[in-house]
């Protein structure tokens, strides 16, 4: 069993998988979640390049997107760029960005979103996924049992604007089955 690693808080409800880690040496040899600090997301977008700040800005429009009788996320800050700056994967935030795979549980109340359709099929593939997804286009899938979503990248091409709202609806309604 592979241990899980990645960004944010330990104790997360909200999990989003995701195939690669920023291509920073302090981030590669990561084998726990660890919260990030105040700053450290400005840093990887710097670092990185657009590529991570859309991850991260794709989150943070996510959360900020959720209907707000189920999730909290949006009543933290005024904006999703406040939130994604003063929230997003520190401690007690509840959200992570994870880069092992998903260890699921029927008995949790924890969302998981898998970050792109490539990535779920090489999971599947590996057999380190083993779930029941049931294909409601080409773009996105579900497990309810598992409360499960595969959705397109978090990039603002992959997944528009229209797509996070369909995401957030999705989430709602796994959170409420």
């Amino acid at each position: 069993m592979e241990m899980t690693s990645g960004f944010g808080c330990n104790n997360f409800n909200f999990a989003v998988y995701i195939a690669n880690k920023p291509n920073m040496r302090e981030y590669q040899d990561i084998t726990q979640v660890s919260p990030l600090n105040k700053g450290e997301i400005h840093a990887i977008g710097q670092a990185c390049g657009n590529g991570w700040r859309k991850v991260f800005n794709v989150y943070a429009k996510l959360l900020y997107a959720l209907n707000t009788k189920d999730f909290a996320y949006s009543s933290l800050a005024p904006s999703w760029q406040m939130y994604r700056d003063n929230y997003l994967f520190q401690t007690n935030s509840k959200t992570a960005l994870l880069f092992s795979p998903p260890q699921l549980n029927e008995n949790t109340d924890t969302l998981h979103i898998i970050c792109g359709k490539t990535y779920a099929k090489q999971l599947i593939a590996s057999d380190k996924l083993k779930t029941h997804l049931v294909w409601l286009d080409d773009e996105f899938a579900i497990d309810t049992s598992q409360k499960l979503i595969i959705c397109p990248y978090f990039d603002y091409r992959q997944l528009s604007n229209v797509k996070i709202d369909k995401l957030a609806f999705m989430l709602s309604e796994l959170k409420n089955a």
